[in-house]
């Protein structure tokens, strides 16, 4: 008897939510490819249901992929996450995972079931002879580049997964156990996917012709291409880094939000900085990012986790000048009376009426204003600032420090009132070196830390440094920790994913 994995069988997955309720899909009590993809709002319904899968299916599930789950494998398990408790997030936190971390295996499913909607799409769409070629191009288009962000991060987490497609889809064998396509060949496919979705996709979506509304949060050429910058990031190709990073640039639809700290605010859905989000609204199609990100016994921001956090030695990297350092929680009155506070030396014990923090929350989703438990903040997973940087990066890598890329990052320095950098007596690598430390202050946990450590051959340097300093144990070893381990539950299914190097 076959064994099927379970991302083949998540083909047969639904029209589910949408992202926002600016893209809410028409629900249909039997939708069938013979029924359901007959009219413009039937693909619609299609297009939107891939959108929902960068959150969840619906409130009460809601905390899957970029909604929450995402950012423990991407910040958590870096030199700049923490998580206080054991379990999953503990081991990634500690660098101790294996192949049946409940964490893992969430996020690859998230991501499988993001596919399979995105193949299901352009699989009936194609045929669909009740909207124009306009239309079929754009609704294919926008399910091209939201599939070309998913096997983004499944490769960037796994690296060599199982690529299938909507041509798979026509195949009497597609179930059939399937062995993993190389990184290679899977950045070769989203070149390809990326190139075409980018020619096809709109700036924006103001007086657009085939949707009613400006539908804020669709794929845009913009966000094809700041993707496609960040596969040759990736892989390296720094020359197609600079041009592809101009061409968002050039494009003069987004620039830096004048406040850090209100870019997050659960207020703030859309501004000029966002390339492509993942949109909420709270209780309605909310999301537990505060929950997760939010204090401990905090008198404003009540009844939170404190699960999501930074290191205290990450939080003292800041300038006291710097904004970005206004983005958490380093010491309030609690609601238990103690004064929740950082340790003045590690392992010193607090005084009567004060309580040692083993980290420090955040509030990029945990802002004072929210009250809500399903809360409505926007998670920016492409944004300016990183454009930005990304180019400074190319350009330094090409040329060593140049105004150009100095210039990059100080604008976004500027923003927060950072100190800036000035560029006599930096080298390629003492830049590079500022870069990485740039991102981390920027992007803390937008999805991005682990794989800036590994591109720039910092992973195990860093983490492990963070570990041996606060007392544990250096976990990380490369090139075997580049990569996580592959779900047990996917290797049980299809043996010919291999964790044999990965353990």
């Amino acid at each position: 008897m076959k064994k099927y994995t379970i991302l083949f069988l998540l083909l047969a997955a639904g029209v589910q939510f949408s992202c926002n309720e600016d893209l809410d899909p028409t629900v249909y009590s039997n939708l069938t490819n013979t029924n359901g993809y007959q009219t413009k709002s039937d693909a619609i319904a299609s297009i939107n249901s891939i959108y929902g899968r960068l959150k969840g299916p619906a409130v009460g599930d809601n905390f899957s992929y970029w909604a929450t789950r995402h950012f423990a494998l991407t910040d958590i398990a870096t030199d700049l996450g923490h998580c206080q408790y054991g379990g999953d997030p503990g081991q990634l936190s500690l660098g101790t995972w294996n192949s049946t971390n409940g964490l893992l295996a969430e996020d690859w499913n998230a991501m499988y079931k993001l596919i399979a909607n995105a193949n299901n799409a352009i699989f009936n769409i194609t045929p669909m002879s009740g909207i124009t070629a306009a239309e079929k191009a754009q609704f294919i288009a926008e399910a091209k580049f939201l599939r070309a962000s998913a096997y983004m991060d499944l490769t960037d987490s796994w690296g060599p997964v199982i690529l299938i497609t909507e041509a798979n889809l026509g195949s009497p064998g597609y179930l059939d156990q399937t062995p993993p396509s190389s990184v290679e060949e899977i950045d070769a496919f989203l070149v390809k996917e990326l190139t075409e979705a980018a020619d096809v996709l709109p700036v924006n979506y103001k007086s657009n012709a085939i949707y009613s509304t400006n539908d804020v949060g669709r794929a845009t050429k913009g966000a094809a291409l700041t993707l496609l910058a960040k596969l040759y990031m990736r892989s390296h190709d720094w020359q197609k880094v600079v041009t592809v990073t101009q061409q968002v640039m050039a494009l003069n639809e987004y620039s830096l939000y004048p406040s850090y700290l209100g870019l997050f605010k659960e207020s703030n859905k859309w501004c000029s900085e966002n390339i492509f989000s993942s949109l909420s609204d709270a209780n309605t199609n909310g999301t537990e990012l505060l929950n997760h990100f939010g204090p401990i016994d905090h008198p404003v921001v009540e009844n939170r986790w404190q699960y999501y956090t930074v290191n205290w030695d990450f939080y003292n990297t800041f300038g006291d000048e710097d904004d970005r350092k206004k983005c958490f929680f380093p010491e309030f009155m609690g609601t238990d009376g103690l004064l929740h506070k950082q340790a003045p030396s590690l392992g010193a014990q607090p005084p009567a009426g004060e309580f040692y923090m083993p980290d420090v929350s955040t509030r990029k989703y945990a802002d004072d204003e929210t009250t809500t438990y399903y809360d409505g903040h926007s998670v920016n997973i492409l944004r300016y600032a990183d454009v930005l940087l990304s180019r400074a990066e190319a350009l330094n890598e090409i040329n060593g420090p140049t105004p150009e890329a100095i210039n990059l990052i100080n604008q976004v320095k500027g923003r927060s009132h950072a100190k800036l950098l000035v560029l006599a007596g930096l080298t390629k690598e003492t830049l590079r070196d500022a870069i990485l430390q740039e991102r981390g202050w920027e992007l803390f946990y937008e999805g991005k830390r682990r794989a800036d450590l590994i591109r720039m051959n910092k992973y195990d340097v860093l983490v492990n440094a963070y570990h041996l300093r606060v007392g544990e144990a250096a976990q990380i070893k490369m090139p075997q920790n580049k990569y996580y381990t592959y779900p047990q539950s996917q290797v049980n299914l299809n043996p010919k994913l291999s964790n044999a190097d990965r353990q």
